[in-house]
């Protein structure tokens, strides 16, 4: 398979820069036997008595920090991952590359300093605590696509209302459609709720950089399964019912945690990368936003509900003017056959 296989042409107007009035707002595209039309308070009609809804409960991070060299030069740091009270693994842009024992100046004259690679990430050992500094001085990550600032609404619109593990550098976007009472009309509607955490990292907005797909690989990102949602998952298939993913990143936690068709706890890495082929043993619909052409996260949900499906969808969703990616319109999938 190419990458150019899974492309599609999008209209810049159609990029959601900005997210709905609402988050209840946005439309649904429901993608079973055929394509219909929906507005997303109509998605607790679509759940049955019995389904489980699996959220991704973590927390976006304020991870975008300004710097300076010791030369005066501007660096934009990017934390990818907190490893420690006062360490940190990050992207760092500047016009040259800063070396290990660089020293970048941070607001309140704090300091980071460059301790070695990790890949592509900077190793960088802080002046002060971490997670306090980047709370006072960070910036929301925005998806560059969005090509704006952060302003002071996306501190709370980038972020799901069930957001409580923090550690993402990106939302987990399909869930920000929720607001609290939208939760409650799904358990109305006869759905349980369990949780993963899946820390997203900026490596979900990289574009793939081998033209054959089978030779790219995906960052690795933290994931943590509880027993009490592997449970659940288990007991809702036995009894009949559908584990529901709330986004491709709940869709990756589930799949790297199950072995043999069935969920286990799970605490460690995953950088899963899911084909069209693959065999899905954790889900059974899924709930996703529209994303990037050729993006593996437009393969994901290519593998789930068929290729040909997925992009004939995305034709017509181009052409009745859907929102796109983060804070666009989001899509209601089930399996080819299974609907």
């Amino acid at each position: 398979m190419l990458i150019s296989d899974f492309d599609y042409e999008l209209p810049d107007e159609l990029i959601a820069r900005f997210p709905a009035s609402a988050r209840r707002g946005s439309r649904l595209l429901e993608v079973s036997d055929g394509l219909t039309d929906r507005r997303f308070t109509e998605l607790p009609a679509l759940l049955r008595e019995g389904d489980l809804l699996v959220f991704n409960d973590t927390r976006v991070i304020k991870a975008r920090l300004a710097a300076t060299k010791e030369t005066g030069g501007r660096v934009e740091i990017l934390v990818e991952r907190v490893t420690g009270d006062d360490t940190a693994l990050a992207h760092v842009r500047a016009s040259k590359t800063p070396r290990a024992g660089s020293r970048l100046q941070l607001a309140n004259s704090a300091e980071a300093t460059v301790t070695g690679r990790e890949g592509e990430l900077f190793a960088l050992s802080f002046s002060v605590a971490v997670m306090p500094f980047l709370d006072a001085f960070g910036e929301v990550p925005l998806p560059p696509y969005l090509a704006r600032d952060a302003e002071d609404a996306d501190i709370e619109r980038y972020q799901t209302v069930y957001a409580r593990e923090p550690g993402a550098v990106a939302a987990p976007t399909a869930g920000l459609h929720f607001d609290d009472a939208m939760l409650e009309e799904t358990r109305a509607a006869g759905a349980r709720h369990a949780w993963v955490t899946l820390h997203v990292g900026a490596g979900t907005f990289q574009s793939l950089r081998a033209e054959h797909i089978e030779q790219n690989r995906l960052h690795s990102e933290r994931v943590i399964v509880s027993p009490e949602t592997s449970d659940l998952v288990n007991a809702t298939r036995r009894a009949g019912g559908r584990v529901i993913a709330v986004g491709t990143t709940a869709v990756r936690a589930l799949e790297c945690a199950s072995t043999g068709g069935r969920l286990a706890p799970y605490d460690g890495e995953t950088d899963l990368f899911i084909l069209p082929g693959y065999a899905f043993r954790s889900v059974d619909a899924m709930l996703t936003n529209f994303h990037l052409p050729q993006s593996s996260l437009l393969m994901l949900v290519s593998a789930f509900a068929g290729k040909a499906r997925i992009m004939s969808a995305y034709q017509h969703a181009v052409r009745q003017e859907y929102r796109f990616f983060s804070y666009g319109d989001a899509m209601f999938l089930t399996p080819e056959g299974l609907s």
